[in-house]
């Protein structure tokens, strides 16, 4: 959330009169015309629904079918979030988005020690399969599909979600939905990771090698640049650290000898939408063509299902300012405007008071309705990629593809990925340019409207939503009777076949099913790997670890 300036109003800097450029730094010019138009455009930007798909990855695009409209929830316990879910649902939302709190996401259960003031805070507490049963009541499996915004704990919320459909006696290949399962970008901008990356990437690498087995329709990895971007990247680095952590989890499920072409056919990507609308436009055309073109170059896939890369756009939570909020209304109508431009084929607006805190109702409803009006009275999806042929529009798609590519040598020069990470060296671009955007705003060169221009004294309103502090003490005298009343002994045995199978080399994902649903929480669970894993320490080298 942006807060800078105290509400107080500011003088901005002048605009220099001779230049412009984007957020990421590409110069602006006055004008385009045809002779910027990259040389080689037509090979670069054929017809939506041909490879490399700068245009887009169906024929047709939003004409014959919108993109999923997929609101973001999760607060207090589940029971409310199911009842969030359900109001959202009646309101024509498309599928559902699951938020976690900081609890699960790091593997602890609601009454552990750490998760005190956090249960609830940022999403739902999922500590057990009574939970989840809680969480998907009276929700249709077979017709619905679930995101969940997960890492660390990716394998076990996905163990869960299956476990429930196997008892309501859905059939797993009728199961749709996306973990994001990218614990990559957590070393890199958010810490919610839990082991060592080697393990990690085990972890992520037996989801892969199960669900193509067992759900053949779940998209196991949304390799995520949203969080990147929220920690200060540009698109730029948005763009070419998405791809890059993309390319070494496909590294990974090739040496585990599982085929690249498959697992890239369930891959998906996560992308931020912020205020700039033509470069924002432009980096999602210039993903979808160095994706196709990255998959030939570095794996020989040739196959054009696999090539086509599908994305979830979040509009920049970010950008939201706790002053004026309303204002946030019209940045994320121009952010999702983008996304829906770019392509996208699931969005989610965030809501007007989120740089407040978690969202009203009312809050959601309108960003919901934002997509509705978008989709049905804008004009904008009765034509595929509206903004292809734009001199300023390709120009921008070329320069963020070449700008991107010069990332990767880099990465590459850098030993790859992991390495690049290890050695803090991602990190440091990232906060280079988020110390750049501060100082601007800080100046007045960037304008935050209702921040440093046109501010005024009225106070920050207050949250439009409070945890309930009992949640926790609820939760916590719920877990003691599940804990009390399973058999102990069948726990026991389950989480000591998952211990020796972490010793070894098979799957763990059957594993950690049995142990599920013998009953035991997912910390207990988190906790038998932690104990052969270690857990992960900032800083050294990527295979670290610490118990």
């Amino acid at each position: 959330m942006t807060r800078a300036g105290g509400g107080r109003s500011r003088r901005a800097a002048p605009e220099a009169a001779g230049e412009r450029r984007t957020p990421s730094g590409l110069a602006v010019q006055k004008a385009y015309t045809r002779g910027d138009l990259p040389a080689d455009l037509d090979r670069r930007a054929p017809p939506p629904g041909e490879p490399p798909y700068t245009r887009g990855i169906h024929p047709s695009m939003y004409r014959a079918r919108l993109w999923t409209m997929r609101q973001y929830a999760g607060f207090n316990d589940a029971r409310q979030t199911n009842g969030r879910f359900r109001f959202l649902l009646s309101q024509g939302q498309t599928g559902l988005s699951v938020a976690f709190d900081l609890p699960t996401q790091m593997g602890y259960d609601s009454d552990h020690p750490r998760a005190h003031g956090e249960v609830g805070r940022v999403g739902v507490p999922i500590s057990c399969l009574a939970d989840m049963e809680d969480l998907l009541r009276e929700l249709p499996l077979d017709r619905i599909t679930t995101s969940m915004t997960i890492n660390a704990t990716a394998p076990l919320l996905l163990a869960f979600y299956v476990t429930v459909a196997d008892r309501r006696g859905v059939p797993r290949p009728k199961l749709g939905g996306t973990i994001q399962n990218d614990v990559l970008k957590e070393y890199v901008a958010r810490g919610t990771y839990i082991y060592p990356p080697e393990a990690s990437l085990r972890l992520i690498t037996d989801v892969f090698e199960f669900a193509e087995r067992e759900v053949p329709q779940w998209n196991t990895i949304s390799v995520s640049g949203y969080h990147m971007r929220e920690a200060g990247s540009t698109a730029v680095q948005e763009l070419a650290f998405t791809l890059a952590n993309a390319v070494t989890y496909l590294e990974a499920a090739r040496a585990r000898g599982l085929d690249p072409a498959r697992i890239a056919r369930r891959m998906s990507f996560f992308f931020n939408a912020h205020n700039h609308l033509f470069e924002e436009v432009a980096k999602f055309r210039a993903a979808r063509k160095l994706w196709a073109e990255l998959l030939e170059e570095r794996f020989g896939i040739d196959d054009g299902g696999a090539r086509k890369l599908r994305f979830h756009t979040q509009t920049a939570g970010s950008t939201l300012t706790a002053q004026q909020p309303l204002n946030n209304v019209v940045r994320v109508t121009l952010q999702a405007l983008s996304a829906i431009l770019g392509g996208t084929q699931s969005l989610h607006t965030n809501s007007y008071d989120e740089a407040l805190g978690l969202p009203s109702q009312e809050a959601a409803l309108l960003a919901l309705r934002t997509q509705q009006v978008l989709a049905h009275e804008s004009g904008v999806t009765d034509a595929a990629d509206p903004l292809g042929g734009s001199f300023w529009v390709e120009r921008l798609t070329a320069d963020l593809e070449e700008q991107a590519r010069e990332l990767f040598s880099r990465i590459d020069r850098a030993g790859g990925m992991l390495e690049a990470i290890a050695s803090g060296w991602v990190q440091e671009e990232i906060h280079r340019s988020a110390y750049r955007w501060h100082q601007e705003v800080e100046s007045g060169a960037r304008v935050v409207v209702g921040v440093n221009r046109y501010a005024d004294e009225r106070p920050v309103p207050p949250p439009p939503f409070k945890p309930d502090p009992a949640t926790e003490r609820e939760r916590a005298a719920f877990l003691a009777r599940w804990r009390a009343e399973r058999d102990a002994r069948s726990v026991k045995t389950a989480l000591g076949r998952l211990e020796r199978a972490a010793r070894g080399s098979e799957n763990l994902m059957p594993r950690i099913l049995d142990s599920l649903g013998a009953r035991a929480t997912l910390g207990e669970v988190c906790d038998t790997m932690r104990a052969v894993f270690g857990t992960y320490r900032p800083g050294g080298s990527p295979a670290t670890a610490a118990t």
